[in-house]
């Protein structure tokens, strides 16, 4: 017998206003622009069309019909073992950021490639920069310490042939590096943007998603796999995201002239606490925590800058 039927909220509302997710997923459109999509959908116990959010390739196919169907990303494909993003949680992200920058242009969000961002691990997926050029025009670039994810990211540009010039993927090759080797003496961002390696080890990976899987109850037939994929440097780091945070605060000193916003995710609010305290130290000019809601979930990122609000507006000026 298939279960009462529960009353669902037509949109959702914590998401960004600007954000193209806030409806439910409406899947003969999304069909439509992915075909494919269709072996995966089915009614689910309530009598909605949906698909398994614990099948990998599932939640897969169904990014690459978002990006489709949404922004005319072509071909989006990533290797199985691959960081699978969900988009709504990324394209709210990036909506977030388009109001930090007009925070700092009176109110109005600057768009066009001459509006230039960098993303600090921007994986297999390119998911930041494929969303930030189609929503705002912003160009990129991609940094990676994984030629195989940069390979993956290549070939998504490759099938767009629109924003290869948009967007341009470099190889950090010093693992202790954030900044220093991606970004040449010459070059000046309006923004970098990072999700970083949540864990501190493997084991600790593994087992918060095995935590996770309990708590949604993941189906039997896929409990052994990740939710949305991810490999070693995708997921931990010695230290975990505290770690590197703090040692992207402590480098983003020496770029303090090049970008106007850093930014990195933050997963766990009690980290917040030392994040803080290691700005303060470096005497940035403003930092900014801004709140996002994703379903359940309440995220965030932090945001500093080393430019006072008359300089802000000056900087975007000469963009």
């Amino acid at each position: 017998m298939r279960d009462k039927k529960k009353a669902r909220p037509a949109t959702k509302s914590q998401l960004h206003p600007r954000n193209k997710h806030r409806q439910r997923y409406d899947f003969p459109a999304l069909i439509s622009s992915c075909p494919e999509l269709t072996g995966f959908v089915a009614d689910n116990q309530y009598g909605d069309a949906s698909i398994d959010f614990f099948n990998p390739d599932a939640v897969r196919c169904l990014n690459k019909a978002l990006l489709k169907h949404f922004y005319a990303i072509d071909g989006w494909s990533i290797p199985k073992h691959n960081l699978c993003p969900p988009i709504p949680g990324r394209v709210d992200y990036v909506h977030y950021l388009a109001d930090l920058l007009a925070t700092s242009s009176k109110g109005s969000i600057p768009t066009g490639k001459a509006i230039r961002c960098i993303d600090i691990g921007v994986g297999a997926n390119c998911v930041y920069p494929l969303v930030g050029a189609s929503e705002y025009d912003w160009s990129f670039v991609g940094s990676d310490i994984e030629a195989a994810s940069l390979r993956s990211a290549g070939l998504i540009l490759a099938a767009n042939p629109q924003l290869e010039r948009q967007i341009d993927l470099r190889l950090q090759t010093n693992k202790k590096a954030i900044f220093n080797g991606i970004i040449q003496a010459d070059e000046r961002f309006e923004l970098s943007i990072c999700n970083p390696p949540f864990h501190r080890s493997a084991a600790e990976a593994k087992a918060g998603t095995q935590r996770k899987q309990t708590n949604l109850k993941a189906s039997v037939k896929h409990k052994d796999s990740l939710n949305f994929g991810g490999q070693s440097n995708e997921l931990w780091c010695p230290g975990g995201e505290l770690s590197f945070i703090k040692n992207m605060i402590i480098e983003s000193q020496q770029f303090s002239a090049q970008v106007l916003w850093f930014t990195s995710l933050v997963s766990k609010e009690a980290n917040l606490k030392a994040i803080y305290q290691a700005l303060k130290q470096q005497k940035v000019a403003q930092f900014e925590t801004i709140k996002m809601g994703q379903g359940n979930k309440v995220s965030r990122f932090v945001a500093w800058t080393y430019q006072k609000p008359e300089q802000q507006a000056q900087w975007l000026l000469s963009s």
